[in-house]
């Protein structure tokens, strides 16, 4: 297949593209200016300029694809200042608002958008399970999730099958949350995240960019897929078992008063929030996880 990506330098996206690339699909990647001329940032392969900012994009190059996969937006971690909080917002609705409006003209036009989202469009539900039919929550994540998926909607209107890829908390040593933990965790001072039982939703690197490449090469993919392991852990559960994998001890419980000093709902929304997110759709289309199993993926990743 030829296969357009953009967010290819993000953790996801830069794992997908080598995955494709091995599998032998042809892959394009859509790039800022700026990413031309920054050598640590400019992706190798073939490029295609957009800039979802000004609302410009290099159509004619987008001619001849089979899908185009958008993992593109601002980074969730950090503070959450209102231009923050904007950024995060507008770089998801603009690019995949540029794509949809731009893909139903192209002379030939993908048969599939796969578009990024998040299991955050389910918002706090607590121990309740939540699968692709389950209703949207509140919260800013939620909203933006939201947003995000309805800017997806001109491509479907013109009869390009949409899908939207609700990631949960994607695992990888490289980036992400789990390196994030890591330095902590080794030096015996991990534990669980305020009262611990919130459920998160997790899935590694090597299913992620798996079940992406598997949708893209089905001819029936459309609608919703919750990206995250068939099991489901609460912040508890993660810590003992990232604790067990590196044979550490897990006793440094990170108060949950220290973590709403953080700005504007970004521990409640990410550290705090619960979301027992369930692969209904991605298991019923048969896809087969490599790491189903959570300490099965922190041994592969993280021992």
């Amino acid at each position: 297949m030829d296969i357009v990506v953009s967010g290819s330098t993000g953790l996801v996206g830069s794992a997908l593209c080598r995955h494709l690339m091995d599998a032998g699909h042809q892959v394009r990647r859509l790039v800022r200016p700026n990413s031309l001329t920054n050598p640590n940032k400019a992706p190798l392969g073939t490029t295609i300029q957009w800039d979802p900012d000004a609302g410009t994009i290099d159509a004619a190059q987008l001619e001849g694809c089979d899908a185009v996969i958008n993992l593109a937006g601002e980074s969730i971690v950090g503070y959450w200042s209102i231009n923050k909080k904007y950024r995060i917002l507008d770089s998801r609705v603009d690019g995949t608002a540029l794509l949809a409006n731009t893909l139903p003209k192209l002379i030939t036009p993908p048969k599939l958008l796969l578009n990024a989202s998040a299991t955050g469009f389910y918002g706090n539900r607590k121990d309740e399970t939540l699968d692709e039919d389950s209703q949207s929550g509140g919260g800013f994540l939620a909203e933006v999730c939201r947003r995000w998926e309805a800017a997806a909607k001109p491509a479907a209107d013109t009869g390009i099958r949409v899908a939207f890829l609700r990631l949960g908390m994607v695992l990888s040593p490289l980036g992400g949350a789990l390196k994030s933990m890591l330095p902590a965790y080794k030096l015996g001072f991990g534990g669980p995240v305020g009262h611990g039982r919130q459920y998160w939703p997790w899935i590694s690197i090597n299913d992620t960019v798996g079940a992406i490449a598997y949708l893209a090469e089905r001819d029936d993919t459309r609608g919703a897929y919750n990206l995250v392991a068939p099991q489901t852990v609460t912040s508890d559960q993660f810590a003992q078992a990232l604790g067990k994998v590196l044979h550490r001890p897990t006793v440094c419980r990170v108060p949950e008063t220290w973590l709403t000093l953080l700005a504007d709902g970004l521990a409640d929304e990410l550290l705090l929030s619960s979301q027992r997110a369930v692969p209904r759709r991605l298991t019923e289309a048969g896809f087969a996880f490599e790491h189903a199993d959570l300490a099965d993926a922190l041994r592969a990743l993280a021992a």
